[in-house]
């Protein structure tokens, strides 16, 4: 049982490794095509309008940005989910004593950065509806740099990582539900409502495949949409139904986690990266990298992250009994704290939430701080492991 649990999370490591590779090739190429003479046409595709009708009665009209956002992105959400329970079952966040560390951490991780934000944007109401983009972790970015990094990174690093990034998340959803929601209709959430109870019949009458969770998920979502919470949290709610286990030695959850990995990897986030990410940098100066918004979010990455990480651990260590990871010191544990502060997909995802219907200057600081924020805190923190023997042992 450990060796496949050891090896399903290699593999994991390993898929998240290289969706961060395509990830980055997919945000570069959104800033070169935002940047070239095919500028215009890269902004007429995102924002290309699509129609989606059910029945007579109900028309959904979005723009291409939108749909992924809102319904693209929602695939990336129930595999998020379905991470979140089998970590929580069986995982690294099962007991209380593996999930401390991880757990205290990213809540450092979330509550700093989120500060440091506020702080610097005080002044700018509007700007301070942005004060959860420098809390989350881009797990695929963060542990690409990681693996990238071979042995000198002990595999307990990466194990910390990764926990911390799923709570993380975990944080982000949560959120996003409680205060990024509004004009809620309570007739539409009450039918929400309904669809979960649903969920919670397919489970408690053991059915195993996975397309009856989906199409009740399917309907969720529609229902969500309408009620004004955002419609990925369905995705969430959904893939918390799937069961770990079919009491035979086979486990629905994490043959759909094996199937939807692929995809999210490369397709989904890609994807999201490529309507997301294009910025144009023309006018972009050093002054305007220092207006609130955009220096808000590189501090909260840079700074706040890697201190928000790095703080909590230590008291944990210092005064609750938790430990540093096996076969890693401090200098090594830094360095991954800095690796924290690469936010890219959910902090593009929760700005995009947060200044919906703003002016357009705030999505473009948007878009520079989380780029700023997240390329310095991947170069710091792959520069502070690379000068860090891997030998280097934990304290007793």
């Amino acid at each position: 049982m450990l060796k496949f649990v050891h090896r399903t999370l290699n593999q994991f490591i390993n898929s998240q490794s290289l969706s961060g590779v395509v990830l980055a090739l997919a945000a570069v190429l959104a800033l070169i095509a935002s940047n070239s003479p095919w500028g215009d046409a890269y902004q007429r595709l995102v924002h290309l309008p699509g129609e989606l009708r059910v029945g007579e009665g109900l028309v959904l009209s979005k723009s291409l940005l939108h749909w992924v956002n809102d319904l693209w992105m929602a695939v990336f959400f129930f595999l998020v989910g379905l991470e979140i329970k089998r970590e929580l079952i069986e995982g690294e966040l099962a007991s209380r004593a593996q999930a401390l560390l991880p757990a205290g951490a990213a809540l450092g991780g979330m509550v700093v950065p989120a500060l440091i934000y506020m702080a610097i944007n005080a002044g700018d109401p509007v700007a301070l509806r942005g004060w959860a983009i420098p809390a989350a972790t881009d797990i695929a970015f963060a542990l690409g740099i990681l693996v990238l990094l071979g042995s000198r990174v002990p595999a307990s690093l990466k194990v910390f990582l990764t926990a911390v990034a799923i709570i993380d998340d975990l944080g982000a959803i949560l959120i996003i539900a409680f205060f990024y929601t509004d004009g809620l209709s309570l007739s539409a959430l009450a039918a929400a409502g309904v669809g979960v109870l649903v969920l919670l019949a397919l489970n408690r009458a053991k059915v195993m495949a996975i397309g009856p969770y989906v199409a009740v998920g399917l309907v969720i979502w529609l229902f969500v949409y309408k009620s004004g919470i955002h419609a990925t949290l369905a995705g969430v709610v959904t893939a918390l139904a799937i069961p770990l286990s079919d009491g035979k030695g086979g486990s629905p959850l994490k043959a759909a986690e094996h199937a939807l990995h692929p995809w999210v990897a490369f397709a989904v986030l890609p994807v999201f990266a490529f309507v997301n990410a294009g910025v144009s940098l023309q006018g972009v100066t050093v002054s305007t990298l220092l207006q609130s918004v955009p220096l808000g979010i590189t501090a909260g990455l840079l700074l706040g992250k890697a201190m928000g990480v790095f703080g909590a651990s230590w008291l944990l260590i210092r005064f609750a009994g938790a430990r540093l990871p096996a076969g890693s010191g401090w200098s090594q544990f830094f360095g991954v704290c800095l690796l924290c502060g690469v936010g890219f997909t959910m902090s593009l995802f929760i700005g995009a939430l947060a200044f919906a219907g703003q002016d357009a200057v705030y999505e473009t600081q948007l878009k520079l701080g989380v780029l700023c924020g997240s390329l310095l805190s991947g170069v710091l923190g792959a520069l502070m492991l690379m000068r860090t023997s891997s030998a280097e042992k934990a304290p007793d």
